[in-house]
């Protein structure tokens, strides 16, 4: 796999090397799986197959905003499909320094939380540093229009 890195963890699982995983949805460009700690109702991720560090690595380049969108399609059908009863859903990005694991991955979360006061409060946008929903992300890296 291009761009792998060894000793990460989501690169192993894109990789189907790490069998502790059940994959909810496999392409040629991701992989959802759900969270091993959940923070809410259902909690997935979807990660890149390619290893991405994080949102700051990506740009407002047409194949950076299409891996985002297409993250994010994959996330919705599944939460759709798997907790249409949900009260709400989330989506969206840890930005670093708050990002846990050094490869990209879309937090999917149909609430509510479970209980505990921390699982909300990781969830909020707190400008640069803090959660930053999928929908304001991909109008962040959305390309720029050349007009001829």
């Amino acid at each position: 796999m291009a761009g792998a890195t060894p000793s990460c963890v989501f690169c192993a699982i894109a990789a189907k090397s790490n069998t502790d995983n059940t994959l909810l949805h496999s392409d040629d460009k991701v992989v959802a799986f759900q969270d091993i700690n959940p923070s809410a109702f259902r909690h997935y991720l979807v990660v890149p197959v390619a290893h991405i560090p994080t949102v700051k690595d990506l740009q407002r380049k047409p194949d950076d905003h299409s891996l985002v969108n297409h993250m994010l399609e994959v996330g919705k059908t599944l939460l759709l499909r798997d907790a249409p009863q949900a009260q709400q859903y989330r989506f969206g990005f840890h930005q670093p320094p708050l990002n846990t694991v050094n490869h990209l991955h879309l937090h999917c979360l149909a609430l509510p939380y479970t209980p505990s006061r921390w699982r909300s409060i990781k969830y909020l946008s707190f400008g640069p540093l803090g959660f930053i929903e999928a929908e304001k992300f991909l109008e962040k890296i959305k390309p720029s229009s050349t007009f001829q």
